[in-house]
């Protein structure tokens, strides 16, 4: 991908007519587009900030149905959830894999529950299963989690469901898109909706942040995915409109793998809020959370609360026989979830399903809200037939169950496969060359220079930012380490993308700024 490529095209076709326009570039935006230029659509997507920023690079990193869903009883949530799991990992096995869960048991009551319950939700994934859950006792779950808690245990339920990295996933949609004659902008805000004389919705204004440049773009149809923003451009189609939107933060925290010293995540199903809580093996860390916190301000960099960090180290503390404190948390992460509620029936965001809504304005705007990512390939799907049966696409039908992101490559022996898919031989030819650019750029981070250039050169990194926190994951392994490498990160931006000294500095302290929110 090469922005000044992409909006030189833009520029190329300011006449045309576009079938559609996705506003948004997290999971909900980035499928659709995948969905749409798959059917064969003219796409063109915008984001306002870069890919992922929000919600979408902060989730639990899990490809799951939802085991508090199915307990809830809502089974077609977590069908579809299982099902879409399946393919998920089916199209993108470099960024996902099958994780092995644990839900330790201390009652005989618990055994037959939780055994019953997860028999079920192998049973609704079908032929999609990631492997069948079992029992196991006292001596076999120790074994497999040295550092739980053993006073009282019985044994533990082991299950299966999917992790991947979500940013990572996200750039590898993006580029899919741009990849295959579609245009996807980071940086590139929708200011206003166009219409026409008779109030109907003919495409959109927008400003590429960059430059400051306008560009009135013509589509058939104008498709809001824009998360916990989506109020914001129903109200540039509606200033009377309700709010659609009941946000919940999730908090998790990151520690040190010892904490853990286990291939297997823990799953906590009972807890003081009445959410689960994970603890996940990833990248070499140990991810911990997540909490469920109603609030009433939707922000882009949200901040976690005591009280939430609090608890998820209370939690854990309760399972594993070194309590972590907070001088061990090596990044705190908070995203807002846009769960689709009723405004005027206000309840619990506990209570608010995470089921998505697909809305079509009297004006024409397509709007979707709510989901999650692991159900992103279906949401795009129906989001895309509303708008054929609404008569704003001619038909076409869905190809994404099939549509792998991942292309004939050969595992390299670091393993950088597993971030950047079947172009990493790029990456490795270029440490070939030169093998000083093949050393880490910390010893507690497992990223290169290499991959920093190579990331400049091929995934439209705008920011400091966006290489730290979402090219790679720097700042969610170790937020402190990432701060000690972001200068020279910076430098090495600079030169690849043509910046002066005045923006090294200026991205330093802005990142150092972010990072506060972080530890």
């Amino acid at each position: 991908m090469n922005r000044e490529k992409l909006i030189s095209e833009l520029k190329d076709h300011k006449d045309k007519k576009w079938d559609i326009v996705v506003i948004g570039g997290g999971a909900t935006g980035l499928g659709i587009a995948v969905d749409a230029f798959t059917r064969g659509y003219d796409t063109l997507l915008l984001e306002q900030s870069d890919f992922a920023k929000a919600t979408s690079s902060r989730s639990t990193k899990l490809v799951h149905g939802g085991v508090r869903y199915l307990a809830q009883g809502d089974i077609l949530l977590v069908t579809e959830a299982l099902h879409e799991r399946g393919w998920m990992l089916k199209n993108a096995p470099h960024l996902t894999a099958n994780q092995e869960f644990v839900i330790p048991v201390y009652t005989l009551w618990d055994v037959i529950l939780y055994s019953v319950g997860l028999k079920f939700y192998d049973l609704l994934a079908g032929r999609l299963s990631l492997g069948r859950s079992y029992f196991i006792g006292k001596t076999k779950t120790i074994a497999r989690l040295p550092l739980l808690k053993s006073e009282g245990l019985k044994g533990g339920i082991v299950y299966h469901d999917g992790q991947f990295d979500d940013s990572r996933m996200a750039v590898a949609m993006a580029h899919s898109c741009a990849a295959n004659g579609s245009i996807v902008l980071n940086y590139f805000k929708v200011a206003s909706l166009l219409k026409d004389e008779n109030g109907a919705i003919t495409g959109v204004k927008a400003v590429d942040m960059e430059s400051g440049s306008e560009y009135s773009i013509m589509s058939n149809l104008v498709i809001n995915a824009t998360g916990v923003f989506a109020d914001e451009i129903h109200r540039m189609d509606d200033p009377a409109s309700k709010p659609t939107i009941k946000p919940s933060q999730g908090v998790h925290i990151v520690l040190d793998r010892s904490f853990l010293q286990s291939d297997s995540a823990i799953m906590i199903p009972k807890t003081d809020d009445g959410r689960v809580l994970f603890a996940i093996p990833w990248y070499g860390k140990v991810v911990a959370g997540t909490t469920d916190t109603p609030l009433d301000t939707i922000t882009m960099e949200p901040k976690a609360l005591d009280e939430e960090i609090d608890f998820i180290l209370r939690t854990a503390g309760k399972y594993l026989t070194r309590k972590p404190s907070r001088t061990d948390v090596q990044c705190i992460y908070a995203g807002l979830r846009p769960l689709a509620a009723n405004p005027d029936n206000p309840q619990s965001t506990k209570e608010v399903s995470r089921r998505h809504k697909i809305t079509l304005s009297p004006s024409g705007l397509l709007s979707i809200v709510g989901g999650k990512w692991t159900s992103y390939r279906r949401m795009a799907e129906e989001t895309i037939d509303r708008g054929i049966k609404a008569g704003m696409l001619p038909a076409a039908r869905c190809r994404t169950k099939n549509f792998p992101f991942y292309h004939n490559a050969t595992l390299l022996k670091d393993d950088r496969l597993k971030i950047y898919g079947d172009r990493a031989w790029e990456i490795e030819k270029m440490i070939t060359g030169n093998p000083s650019s093949g050393k880490l750029l910390h010893p507690g981070l497992p990223y290169t220079k290499a991959e920093v250039i190579w990331i400049c050169r091929n995934e439209m990194p705008g920011k400091l930012e966006d290489v730290l926190a979402r090219r790679t994951r720097a700042l969610l392994l170790d937020a402190r380490a990432s701060l000690e490498i972001a200068h020279g990160v910076a430098e090495i931006m600079a030169a690849e993308l043509g910046h002066d000294g005045k923006w090294v500095e200026e991205q330093t302290a802005d990142y150092k700024k972010l990072t506060e929110n972080y530890l």
